[in-house]
């Protein structure tokens, strides 16, 4: 069912102009967005992806990554189509660039959802898989059913948003991964289709601006944006405009979509990634998508004590309460903690919605 969608307004040469992402897509009527989703109807401009998903399932917090939310929690994971970026290595292409959604996508009303994350036992809902951004008016219905059901919410996003709707779409987002491509322009403009400036401003927006728990993924991709120099600059970036405390994970590229030609990462790249990182002052550094402890595992910055150790996504063991802090220098961990870590592991639970009423 099309939406009335936000974040618009008419050009005196009869086309309406999308205010959502810095895209600011120019549409005539009955032309859709670079975005796929958002389409113009007459004189308005609508979602086509509201109320349908592509599917669910309950996966470990870690996995999103947010290493530092409720760790071992639960968290029901789902997306619909579409994505305003075109990354060229996208992982979940099948999900961000299909053209075919009533073949992808179920019916998924903003209760339903809210009603099957509490049922699963998840502590929290995620919009992921492809960009919630694209769908920002299903998204914040849905986080508003989910915070009158007790379920806390969670936005993976490339961050490319415009300031006009930022406030609005973060206010309704307990925590945010975002996907920080790379430090290049060139690279954005190259391999995403996109530019570095507004992802940048909306980092620190987050920070410094919003209440949103804020945590960092860059995916590493050889020959394109791992080297030292590249590296260097964004983790110092971080930790200048950011601070030290926001967590920054490196993940594994594999080769996928558009992009065949790079080997895998090897887990050498992320591992001098995180010591580049380290070296800049950043406390809070992890590895993702290989099987490495000591990259996984969250230290104190104070006294360099191991307090979460990690396999996988599964937690070993947990010496954070709920006060966030050191048992054994009492310094505060950025973060949200619970009493007692969860326990969920490195399942992955597929979800029928229609089961959770």
């Amino acid at each position: 069912m099309n939406h009335p969608a936000r974040w618009w307004h008419p050009l005196d040469d009869g086309r309406i102009e999308c205010e959502l992402c810095p895209r600011h897509c120019r549409l005539h009527d009955g032309q859709r967005a670079a975005c796929f989703v958002r389409a113009r109807e007459g004189g308005q401009l609508v979602l086509t992806t509201y109320g349908r998903s592509s599917g669910f399932c309950v996966d470990p917090i870690e996995k999103k990554p947010l290493n530092h939310f409720f760790p071992g929690s639960g968290v029901l994971s789902f997306g619909t189509a579409g994505c305003n970026l075109a990354c060229k290595f996208c992982q979940n292409w099948d999900v961000s660039k299909s053209r075919d959604m009533d073949r992808l996508m179920d019916s998924a009303s903003p209760s339903a959802i809210a009603v099957a994350a509490r049922k699963t036992g998840a502590l929290s809902a995620a919009f992921t898989y492809n960009d919630p951004v694209i769908f920002a008016e299903y998204a914040i219905d849905t986080a508003r059913a989910c915070h009158a059901e007790g379920i806390f919410t969670v936005a993976v996003t490339a961050g490319y948003i415009s300031p006009a709707a930022r406030p609005e779409f973060f206010a309704h987002m307990d925590a945010a991964n975002v996907d920080l491509k790379g430090f290049s322009d060139g690279f954005y403009e190259k391999l995403t289709g996109a530019r570095l400036a507004p992802v940048l401003d909306t980092l620190v927006w987050l920070r410094h601006e919003s209440r949103t728990w804020l945590e960092i993924t860059t995916l590493l991709i050889p020959d394109a944006n791992d080297s030292d120099a590249e590296l260097q600059a964004l983790a110092q970036w971080v930790m200048r405009e950011l601070g030290p405390d926001v967590p920054l994970h490196f993940t594994a590229f594999h080769p996928d979509y558009k992009l065949t030609d790079r080997p895998p990462t090897p887990a050498a790249t992320l591992l001098r990634a995180r010591r580049i990182a380290r070296e800049a002052g950043l406390h809070h550094v992890y590895c993702g998508n290989i099987r490495h402890p000591e990259s996984a595992t969250t230290y104190c910055p104070g006294c360099a004590g191991a307090l979460i150790a990690r396999d996988g996504y599964a937690i070993l063991s947990c010496r954070i309460g709920a006060d966030g802090r050191c048992p054994d220098c009492g310094t505060r961990i950025a973060g949200h903690f619970a009493a007692h870590a969860g326990n969920f592991g490195n399942r992955r639970i597929p979800v029928r919605l229609q089961a959770a009423h």
